[in-house]
């Protein structure tokens, strides 16, 4: 008889769970960088960060190109084809409007206007073309437009000859600005007041005021002298000297008081050489050498505050 052996079920299970399990191995865990570290510190999310700096190498990239682009003059030239096609297309200068020229050459307007290789509309650069005219001496300011199609429209502000200035046997045409406009010629002299000295041109609009608060005598002063860089001596049609003080206020109201002395006792006219009103509490008047002395109309002289001294031409 065979003798059979059989296996108890769960003998395999338990044979298993009789032997010891084996252990797994810890993997250690990696530690985060320290950028990521700040990143994660930071109040904004990480992938908020990457976004923003992905755009920014983007737009980097954009920048260059577009720079590249702008440097090699694609920009320009497709601009350029535009312009050259809106002139074909009629949108060109055929004519030019002046207004406001009085002394200016109108041919040196055009000279300036006309001075491109291509007449499109679009490639006339206004600006451009005003800064030259207003390189012109007669120019104070200037405006330049266009007037579609075909027309360019030219507003010229020309300046106002005030006097002659006199410097170094010199003679030019100047504005209340003391502008040089252009040379004057001795045999062709304005009817304008002759300044006189080194920078008289730049106390032309002092002086303007001057003539200013004297109307009655402007038609009178023929030509004024800058002494010393300080003050005015002012001549008259009559051959009169008068001395004004320094500074803009004293020599205004000495100039008004010599108005309403002449106005009472008409000085000019009655051979006086030099009026010297420098000092308003003392005016000396001077006459020329070996004369009589002329009495002004009306009396003595009498200064408004003051006394008047008349005196010979070396007195």
């Amino acid at each position: 008889m065979t003798k059979q052996t059989t296996a108890k079920r769960g003998s395999g299970r338990a044979a298993t769970k009789a032997r010891p399990q084996a252990r797994r191995k810890a993997i250690p865990r990696k530690r985060p960088s320290r950028i990521a570290a700040m990143l994660n510190a930071l109040p904004v999310r990480p992938q908020t960060i990457e976004r923003a700096v992905t755009w920014g190498v983007v737009g980097l990239f954009a920048t260059l190109v577009v720079g590249a682009a702008y440097y090699s003059g694609m920009p320009q030239k497709a601009g350029q084809r535009l312009a050259l096609a809106i002139g074909d297309a009629g949108f060109e200068v055929r004519n030019i409007e002046v207004t406001g020229i009085n002394r200016l050459e109108r041919l040196a307007v055009y000279e300036v206007l006309l001075d491109q290789h291509n007449m499109a509309m679009p490639l006339v650069d206004l600006e451009a073309k005003r800064q030259e005219l207003l390189d012109f001496s007669w120019v104070a300011d200037a405006r330049v437009s266009r007037r579609l199609p075909d027309t360019l429209v030219i507003e010229i502000v020309e300046r106002k000859p005030m006097a002659v200035w006199q410097r170094n046997q010199k003679l030019s045409l100047i504005d209340a600005q003391g502008v040089v406009l252009e040379s004057v010629s001795a045999d062709a002299m304005p009817n304008l007041p002759i300044l006189v000295g080194q920078n008289a041109n730049r106390h032309a609009d002092d002086f303007a005021a001057l003539q200013d608060r004297v109307p009655s005598l402007r038609s009178r002063i023929v030509a004024a002298s800058w002494i010393g860089g300080r003050r005015w001596d002012v001549l008259f049609n009559s051959g009169e000297t008068l001395a004004l003080p320094e500074g803009d206020e004293a020599a205004k109201a000495a100039l008004l008081e010599f108005t309403r002395i002449d106005g009472t006792k008409r000085l000019l006219g009655r051979g006086y050489v030099r009026i010297d009103m420098r000092n308003p509490r003392n005016m000396v008047v001077r006459v020329p050498r070996n004369i009589d002395k002329p009495e002004p109309e009306g009396g003595a002289i009498e200064a408004e505050g003051g006394t008047a001294t008349n005196q010979g031409e070396n007195g």
